[in-house]
């Protein structure tokens, strides 16, 4: 990421008439880095009526995530850092291995996963194939994530990637063999959910 993620979740409502939501209030509760608001709204019921309802919602932008694979080596590129949420819930060094990912920032989807793999990994890459963008913890963030793939050379590798010292980022580069992939998912080396859905989208193409 090159710079602090602006907030994406709509502040004008579309009309309760065709959402079936009223929204009364919007509270901030938090802007530190990313924002913390609390909302009061009534949601319409099957029967009609009303129910008031308050919810708090986590806003940190629109992120994207990728898979880098090289069929010839049927190996992936992945990542390890440090997750201090990861950390708070029980593991043991916080460290987690990953895709690439990053927020959108201004960018498009596309032109941001190519910034972030350069970062994170070193790797240039050209297009990029959507898979899908979907909702990770919709009960309270926002973010919607943007996932691709792309076929990466390992002789295409300009930078060594790493992250963004500005950021302190750590980030180290696996190279991985995609079966070996799998299993530290069987076994629980791999728990990020992003990087599963895609290993297991690759698995079910028949990709590698």
């Amino acid at each position: 990421m090159s710079n602090r993620p602006k907030p994406t979740a709509a502040s004008v409502f579309p009309p309760a008439e065709e959402s079936g939501v009223q929204m009364r209030q919007v509270t901030p509760l938090s802007s530190n880095w990313y924002h913390l608001n609390r909302y009061d709204y009534e949601l319409r019921l099957p029967d009609g009526s009303w129910q008031p309802q308050m919810r708090e919602a986590y806003d940190r932008g629109n992120g994207a995530t990728i898979l880098l694979y090289n069929r010839e080596r049927r190996t992936v590129v992945l990542t390890r850092q440090f997750r201090l949420p990861a950390f708070l819930n029980g593991v043991a060094d916080g460290q987690m291995i990953e895709t690439a990912a990053g927020l959108l920032d201004d960018d498009a989807p596309g032109d941001a996963i190519r910034r972030e793999v350069a970062e994170e990994t070193g790797y240039r890459i050209g297009d990029v194939e959507p898979v899908f963008d979907i909702f990770m913890s919709p009960g309270s963030v926002t973010e919607r994530i943007h996932f691709f793939m792309a076929e990466y050379d390992p002789a295409d590798r300009p930078g060594n990637g790493g992250g963004v010292d500005s950021e302190t980022e750590n980030i180290e580069v696996l190279e991985i063999d995609f079966d070996a992939a799998l299993s530290m998912v069987a076994s629980g080396a791999i728990v990020d959910a992003k990087t599963i859905l895609l290993l297991y989208h690759a698995r079910l193409k028949e990709i590698l």
